[in-house]
């Protein structure tokens, strides 16, 4: 039984998280840490790890760039792995991810779907093969209630269609502040903010003759919050350092 630590226990995804948790005999929470303490279903929530008694095997944290150190923290002093499923980190943060990865496992990924990993191995060798015939474009549309933009997840679909390419691209985020032709070496980057919507994400490839895209929905945060459990299960037992979807996908194979 993997026992759960799960930062960020009373937002959106920390209750699906709870929820999903709930359906899987191999995993529990034993404890949640969040800005105010509560009981959420089985498991106490402390609004400080300090006052955590619980054991944990490993963190998930679902939380807020703001309240990251803290994780960390705990984490490296008490020697617990770490899932970061928090979007909107800064440098900053990646620094001190990258720190803490030298001490205890931390597994990080801007996206935890299985599905957004096959759409990034896609966009890849689409990029790879059509080169400078296409034009590439990357839109993303969220909920209205979603603080960061462009996604995380688009950042990482532009880098990896980037690093697949044989010239160095330069990412367009908001034409409307130039009026001028679009080079053929921009890859531009759309945010949409709408309604309810969980997440898409999807790649444009278009040349004069022909019009190719590569589309990811999410229908529901469930995805996201198994993603996140799967990585939990997979980071125990793992020497320190950084793991990413593709490590897990691995593994599964």
């Amino acid at each position: 039984m993997v026992r759960i630590l799960l930062s960020g226990a009373l937002g959106k995804m920390g209750r699906t998280v709870a929820a999903c948790v709930e359906e899987d005999e191999n995993c529990s929470i034993v404890a949640g840490l969040d800005r105010f303490e509560d009981i959420a279903g089985s498991f106490p929530v402390y609004s400080s790890a300090d006052k955590i008694t619980e054991a944990a095997d490993v963190i998930i944290d679902f939380s807020h760039p703001s309240a990251l150190p803290a994780v960390l923290d705990y984490a490296v002093s008490k020697k617990i792995p770490a899932v970061i499923a928090t979007t909107g980190l800064s440098q900053f943060d990646m620094d001190k991810v990258s720190e803490a990865s030298k001490i205890v496992p931390i597994f990080r990924s801007a996206n935890m779907s299985l599905g957004i990993n096959l759409l990034l191995n896609l966009v890849s060798k689409a990029a790879a093969v059509l080169q400078n015939g296409f034009d590439i474009e990357v839109i993303e549309k969220h909920h209205n209630q979603k603080l960061d933009a462009p996604s995380g997840t688009a950042l990482m679909i532009t880098d990896a269609i980037s690093k697949s390419l044989d010239y160095a691209p330069h990412y367009m985020y908001d034409r409307h502040s130039r009026r001028a032709k679009r080079e053929k070496t921009e890859i531009g980057i759309h945010s949409i903010r709408a309604g309810n919507i969980t997440g898409e994400h999807e790649v444009l490839f278009a040349s004069a003759e022909e019009m190719i895209e590569i589309k990811h929905t999410a229908v529901s945060k469930g995805v996201f919050a198994s993603g996140a459990i799967n990585a939990a299960k997979f980071l125990v037992g793992k020497q320190s350092g950084i793991y990413s979807m593709t490590d897990l996908v691995n593994e599964m194979k």
